[in-house]
Protein backbone atom coordinates (compact mmCIF):
# COMPACT_ATOMS: atom_id res chain seq x y z
CA UNK A 1 0.00 0.00 0.00
CA UNK A 2 1.39 3.30 -0.87
CA UNK A 3 0.15 6.89 0.17
CA UNK A 4 1.43 9.68 -1.77
CA UNK A 5 0.96 13.49 -0.70
CA UNK A 6 2.35 16.38 -2.44
CA UNK A 7 3.64 19.32 0.12
CA UNK A 8 2.29 22.86 -1.16
CA UNK A 9 3.77 25.24 2.01
CA UNK A 10 6.87 26.32 3.56
CA UNK A 11 8.11 28.52 6.36
CA UNK A 12 11.51 30.11 6.15
CA UNK A 13 13.16 30.82 9.89
CA UNK A 14 15.62 33.51 10.04
CA UNK A 15 19.63 33.03 10.45
CA UNK A 16 19.24 34.26 14.06
CA UNK A 17 17.73 31.14 15.57
CA UNK A 18 20.69 29.17 15.58
CA UNK A 19 21.79 31.87 18.08
CA UNK A 20 18.76 32.40 19.75
CA UNK A 21 18.59 28.48 20.27
CA UNK A 22 22.24 28.77 21.69
CA UNK A 23 21.38 31.33 24.04
CA UNK A 24 18.64 28.71 25.29
CA UNK A 25 20.67 25.31 25.48
CA UNK A 26 22.20 23.99 27.91
CA UNK A 27 25.21 23.16 26.35
CA UNK A 28 25.99 20.54 29.10
CA UNK A 29 22.70 17.98 28.27
CA UNK A 30 23.37 14.64 29.73
CA UNK A 31 24.68 12.49 26.34
CA UNK A 32 25.01 8.78 25.85
CA UNK A 33 29.04 7.64 27.20
CA UNK A 34 30.79 5.75 24.70
CA UNK A 35 33.68 4.26 24.57
CA UNK A 36 36.73 4.02 22.70
CA UNK A 37 39.74 7.14 21.82
CA UNK A 38 40.42 8.74 19.35
CA UNK A 39 41.58 7.88 15.56
CA UNK A 40 43.32 9.34 13.09
CA UNK A 41 41.26 9.94 8.94
CA UNK A 42 43.13 9.11 6.66
CA UNK A 43 44.21 6.04 4.56
CA UNK A 44 43.82 5.41 0.45
CA UNK A 45 40.48 3.74 0.79
CA UNK A 46 38.58 6.38 2.17
CA UNK A 47 37.30 9.61 0.11
CA UNK A 48 36.60 12.06 2.97
CA UNK A 49 35.30 16.02 2.74
CA UNK A 50 35.89 18.46 5.22
CA UNK A 51 35.18 21.40 6.27
CA UNK A 52 37.07 23.56 8.52
CA UNK A 53 36.58 26.96 10.31
CA UNK A 54 36.44 28.84 13.54
CA UNK A 55 33.39 27.18 15.66
CA UNK A 56 30.95 25.73 18.35
CA UNK A 57 31.10 22.69 17.15
CA UNK A 58 31.79 20.56 20.12
CA UNK A 59 29.19 22.30 22.28
CA UNK A 60 26.66 20.35 21.05
CA UNK A 61 28.62 17.44 19.92
CA UNK A 62 29.12 14.15 21.24
CA UNK A 63 32.16 13.68 21.97
CA UNK A 64 34.43 10.29 22.29
CA UNK A 65 33.72 7.48 19.62
CA UNK A 66 33.34 3.59 19.29
CA UNK A 67 34.71 2.25 16.80
CA UNK A 68 35.72 -1.45 14.92
CA UNK A 69 37.98 -2.44 12.82
CA UNK A 70 37.29 -2.94 8.69
CA UNK A 71 38.31 -7.11 9.64
CA UNK A 72 35.50 -7.42 11.92
CA UNK A 73 32.73 -9.49 10.80
CA UNK A 74 29.60 -8.14 9.57
CA UNK A 75 27.46 -9.54 12.00
CA UNK A 76 29.81 -8.38 15.32
CA UNK A 77 29.60 -4.80 14.06
CA UNK A 78 25.82 -5.39 14.28
CA UNK A 79 25.97 -7.24 17.43
CA UNK A 80 28.05 -3.71 18.54
CA UNK A 81 25.79 -1.65 17.38
CA UNK A 82 22.98 -3.05 19.21
CA UNK A 83 25.21 -3.29 22.63
CA UNK A 84 25.83 0.56 22.17
CA UNK A 85 22.22 1.50 20.83
CA UNK A 86 24.33 3.21 17.60
CA UNK A 87 23.19 3.68 14.50
CA UNK A 88 25.95 4.36 13.03
CA UNK A 89 29.53 3.34 13.80
CA UNK A 90 32.86 4.58 12.15
CA UNK A 91 35.43 1.79 10.42
CA UNK A 92 39.17 2.39 11.60
CA UNK A 93 42.08 0.09 11.67
CA UNK A 94 43.34 -1.75 14.77
CA UNK A 95 46.66 -0.88 13.91
CA UNK A 96 47.30 2.79 12.67
CA UNK A 97 43.67 3.74 13.72
CA UNK A 98 42.98 5.29 10.51
CA UNK A 99 39.71 5.91 9.36
CA UNK A 100 38.09 3.92 6.42
CA UNK A 101 34.14 4.33 6.65
CA UNK A 102 31.14 3.69 8.01
CA UNK A 103 28.47 1.63 8.37
CA UNK A 104 24.73 2.51 9.43
CA UNK A 105 21.74 0.80 10.05
CA UNK A 106 20.33 1.31 6.26
CA UNK A 107 23.69 -0.30 5.06
CA UNK A 108 22.66 -3.42 7.25
CA UNK A 109 18.88 -2.91 5.65
CA UNK A 110 20.76 -2.62 2.39
CA UNK A 111 22.79 -5.99 2.76
CA UNK A 112 19.75 -8.16 4.18
CA UNK A 113 16.75 -6.90 1.99
CA UNK A 114 17.80 -6.49 -1.73
CA UNK A 115 20.02 -3.44 -2.76
CA UNK A 116 23.54 -3.07 -4.12
CA UNK A 117 25.03 -4.36 -1.17
CA UNK A 118 22.74 -8.12 -1.19
CA UNK A 119 25.41 -9.50 -3.67
CA UNK A 120 27.39 -10.45 -1.73
CA UNK A 121 24.77 -12.37 -0.19
CA UNK A 122 23.45 -13.69 -3.13
CA UNK A 123 26.28 -13.55 -5.45
CA UNK A 124 29.36 -14.48 -3.13
CA UNK A 125 27.66 -17.05 -1.15
CA UNK A 126 24.27 -18.28 -2.99
CA UNK A 127 21.66 -16.90 -0.81
CA UNK A 128 23.59 -18.50 2.45
CA UNK A 129 22.88 -15.26 4.79
CA UNK A 130 24.98 -17.57 7.79
CA UNK A 131 28.21 -17.13 5.77
CA UNK A 132 27.56 -13.84 4.46
CA UNK A 133 27.40 -12.26 7.68
CA UNK A 134 30.74 -13.59 9.04
CA UNK A 135 32.28 -11.54 6.00
CA UNK A 136 34.01 -8.53 7.46
CA UNK A 137 32.34 -5.14 7.37
CA UNK A 138 34.62 -3.31 4.79
CA UNK A 139 32.79 -5.45 2.05
CA UNK A 140 29.59 -3.18 3.47
CA UNK A 141 30.61 -0.11 4.64
CA UNK A 142 31.00 3.03 3.25
CA UNK A 143 33.75 4.88 2.47
CA UNK A 144 33.10 8.40 0.97
CA UNK A 145 33.07 9.88 4.41
CA UNK A 146 31.77 13.81 5.26
CA UNK A 147 33.38 14.99 7.99
CA UNK A 148 34.56 18.21 10.08
CA UNK A 149 37.28 19.64 12.02
CA UNK A 150 36.45 21.05 15.84
CA UNK A 151 36.82 24.56 14.77
CA UNK A 152 33.85 24.06 12.20
CA UNK A 153 30.64 26.30 13.30
CA UNK A 154 27.48 24.55 13.79
CA UNK A 155 26.62 26.36 10.71
CA UNK A 156 29.39 24.59 8.88
CA UNK A 157 28.26 21.68 10.06
CA UNK A 158 24.53 22.10 9.01
CA UNK A 159 25.39 23.36 5.49
CA UNK A 160 27.48 19.96 4.93
CA UNK A 161 25.19 17.48 6.29
CA UNK A 162 22.74 19.30 4.05
CA UNK A 163 24.86 19.08 1.27
CA UNK A 164 26.30 15.79 1.60
CA UNK A 165 22.81 14.43 2.21
CA UNK A 166 23.81 12.89 6.10
CA UNK A 167 22.57 12.39 9.00
CA UNK A 168 25.88 12.62 10.73
CA UNK A 169 29.50 13.85 10.87
CA UNK A 170 32.66 12.60 12.33
CA UNK A 171 34.88 15.57 13.96
CA UNK A 172 38.47 15.83 13.18
CA UNK A 173 41.12 17.22 15.45
CA UNK A 174 43.89 19.08 14.72
CA UNK A 175 46.42 15.87 14.38
CA UNK A 176 43.14 14.64 12.26
CA UNK A 177 41.95 12.27 15.08
CA UNK A 178 38.54 11.76 15.54
CA UNK A 179 37.29 13.45 18.92
CA UNK A 180 33.70 13.57 18.77
CA UNK A 181 30.54 13.46 16.23
CA UNK A 182 27.37 15.39 15.50
CA UNK A 183 24.54 13.85 14.10
CA UNK A 184 21.04 15.45 12.95
CA UNK A 185 19.83 14.37 16.86
CA UNK A 186 21.91 16.88 17.98
CA UNK A 187 20.38 19.51 16.48
CA UNK A 188 16.74 17.71 17.10
CA UNK A 189 17.42 18.61 20.36
CA UNK A 190 18.42 22.22 20.04
CA UNK A 191 15.17 23.27 18.59
CA UNK A 192 13.58 21.06 21.70
CA UNK A 193 11.18 22.65 23.54
CA UNK A 194 11.97 26.04 21.98
CA UNK A 195 8.84 28.35 20.49
CA UNK A 196 10.08 28.07 16.31
CA UNK A 197 6.89 30.08 15.32
CA UNK A 198 6.27 27.70 12.38
CA UNK A 199 4.23 24.73 11.99
CA UNK A 200 5.21 20.80 11.85
CA UNK A 201 2.96 21.20 8.31
CA UNK A 202 5.98 23.78 7.31
CA UNK A 203 8.90 20.90 7.48
CA UNK A 204 7.08 17.42 7.11
CA UNK A 205 7.18 15.05 4.30
CA UNK A 206 3.98 14.60 2.50
CA UNK A 207 5.05 11.80 0.44
CA UNK A 208 4.43 8.52 2.88
CA UNK A 209 4.70 4.94 1.70
CA UNK A 210 3.22 2.53 3.99
CA UNK A 211 2.63 -1.17 4.35
CA UNK A 212 0.58 -3.58 5.23
CA UNK A 213 1.12 -5.62 8.73
CA UNK A 214 1.28 -9.03 6.80
CA UNK A 215 4.03 -7.65 4.32
CA UNK A 216 7.14 -9.52 4.56
CA UNK A 217 10.44 -8.20 5.94
CA UNK A 218 12.39 -8.47 2.93
CA UNK A 219 9.39 -6.33 0.50
CA UNK A 220 9.26 -3.58 3.38
CA UNK A 221 13.19 -3.65 3.46
CA UNK A 222 13.45 -2.91 -0.20
CA UNK A 223 11.23 -0.80 -0.01
CA UNK A 224 13.52 1.70 2.54
CA UNK A 225 15.78 1.25 0.77
CA UNK A 226 14.81 1.62 -2.91
CA UNK A 227 13.17 5.45 -1.67
CA UNK A 228 15.96 5.99 0.36
CA UNK A 229 13.78 5.85 3.86
CA UNK A 230 15.26 4.77 7.10
CA UNK A 231 11.84 3.85 8.60
CA UNK A 232 8.26 3.08 7.44
CA UNK A 233 5.01 3.35 8.91
CA UNK A 234 2.73 -0.24 9.14
CA UNK A 235 -0.80 0.76 8.10
CA UNK A 236 -4.00 -1.53 8.30
CA UNK A 237 -7.37 -0.04 7.20
CA UNK A 238 -6.49 3.02 7.16
CA UNK A 239 -5.06 2.89 10.80
CA UNK A 240 -1.53 3.45 11.91
CA UNK A 241 -0.06 0.26 13.93
CA UNK A 242 3.47 1.18 14.25
CA UNK A 243 6.76 2.69 12.60
CA UNK A 244 9.17 0.00 11.76
CA UNK A 245 12.59 1.41 11.36
CA UNK A 246 16.36 0.59 9.75
CA UNK A 247 17.16 -0.42 13.41
CA UNK A 248 14.13 -2.46 13.84
CA UNK A 249 15.60 -4.58 10.96
CA UNK A 250 19.42 -4.26 12.61
CA UNK A 251 17.88 -5.84 15.51
CA UNK A 252 16.39 -8.45 14.16
CA UNK A 253 19.31 -9.48 12.13
CA UNK A 254 21.26 -9.14 15.63
CA UNK A 255 18.59 -11.27 17.37
CA UNK A 256 19.82 -14.23 15.55
CA UNK A 257 16.18 -14.86 14.76
CA UNK A 258 16.88 -13.85 10.76
CA UNK A 259 19.94 -16.92 10.82
CA UNK A 260 17.66 -19.46 12.07
CA UNK A 261 15.36 -18.59 9.71
CA UNK A 262 17.75 -18.53 6.94
CA UNK A 263 19.52 -21.71 7.47
CA UNK A 264 17.36 -22.48 4.32
CA UNK A 265 18.13 -19.60 2.40
CA UNK A 266 17.79 -15.83 2.69
CA UNK A 267 14.17 -15.92 1.11
CA UNK A 268 13.11 -17.77 4.29
CA UNK A 269 14.63 -15.28 6.50
CA UNK A 270 13.07 -12.65 4.50
CA UNK A 271 9.81 -14.03 5.08
CA UNK A 272 8.54 -12.91 8.21
CA UNK A 273 5.70 -10.62 8.68
CA UNK A 274 7.28 -7.13 9.18
CA UNK A 275 4.55 -6.04 12.03
CA UNK A 276 6.38 -9.19 14.02
CA UNK A 277 9.12 -5.79 14.49
CA UNK A 278 6.51 -3.56 15.80
CA UNK A 279 7.54 -2.80 19.24
CA UNK A 280 6.68 0.20 20.58
CA UNK A 281 3.53 2.14 20.95
CA UNK A 282 2.98 4.99 18.27
CA UNK A 283 3.52 8.49 19.45
CA UNK A 284 1.87 11.03 16.57
CA UNK A 285 0.64 14.21 16.34
CA UNK A 286 -0.54 16.76 14.21
CA UNK A 287 0.62 19.39 11.56
CA UNK A 288 -0.42 22.28 13.34
CA UNK A 289 1.89 21.96 16.53
CA UNK A 290 4.67 23.75 16.93
CA UNK A 291 7.91 22.28 15.32
CA UNK A 292 9.69 23.09 18.40
CA UNK A 293 7.01 21.23 20.35
CA UNK A 294 7.45 18.39 18.16
CA UNK A 295 10.96 18.15 19.07
CA UNK A 296 10.63 18.21 22.43
CA UNK A 297 8.27 14.52 21.92
CA UNK A 298 10.55 13.13 20.01
CA UNK A 299 13.03 13.93 21.96
CA UNK A 300 11.16 12.97 25.16
CA UNK A 301 9.73 9.20 23.54
CA UNK A 302 13.19 8.82 22.40
CA UNK A 303 11.60 8.71 18.72
CA UNK A 304 13.73 9.76 15.74
CA UNK A 305 10.79 10.71 13.68
CA UNK A 306 6.37 11.47 14.33
CA UNK A 307 3.59 10.87 12.13
CA UNK A 308 1.53 13.08 11.44
CA UNK A 309 -2.27 12.08 11.56
CA UNK A 310 -4.95 14.94 11.22
CA UNK A 311 -8.60 14.17 11.33
CA UNK A 312 -7.89 10.70 11.56
CA UNK A 313 -5.70 10.81 8.44
CA UNK A 314 -2.06 9.81 8.29
CA UNK A 315 -0.56 12.98 6.22
CA UNK A 316 2.92 13.21 7.18
CA UNK A 317 5.82 12.46 8.41
CA UNK A 318 8.31 14.43 10.35
CA UNK A 319 12.39 13.06 11.17
CA UNK A 320 14.89 14.29 12.64
CA UNK A 321 16.84 15.28 9.41
CA UNK A 322 13.99 17.62 8.84
CA UNK A 323 15.44 20.11 11.67
CA UNK A 324 18.68 20.38 9.56
CA UNK A 325 16.18 22.23 7.23
CA UNK A 326 14.52 23.78 10.73
CA UNK A 327 18.02 25.78 11.12
CA UNK A 328 19.27 26.34 7.41
CA UNK A 329 16.55 27.82 6.12
CA UNK A 330 16.12 31.84 6.03
CA UNK A 331 12.90 33.81 6.30
CA UNK A 332 12.64 35.44 2.90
Amino acid sequence: MVVSFKCTATIMITRDLIGDVMKRQQTTKPRITMIGGALDRGGDKINAHAVAHHGDILAIATEDVVTVPPTTTIMSTVKTMLNHGFRRIPIADAGTQQLRGIIVCRDIVDFLCGGPRHSLVTNRFDGNILAAVNEEVREIMETDVAYLHTDSSIEDALKLMKDANVGYLPIMDKDERVSGIVTEQDFMQMVAGIKIGASVADYMSTNVMTVEPDSDIGTAGKLMIDNGFRRIPVVKNDILLGIVTAFDILRFLGSGEALTKGATGIDDALSVPIKTLVIRDVVWTTSDRDIGDAAEMMAENGVGSLPIIDDGVLTGMLTERDFVRVLTTSRQ
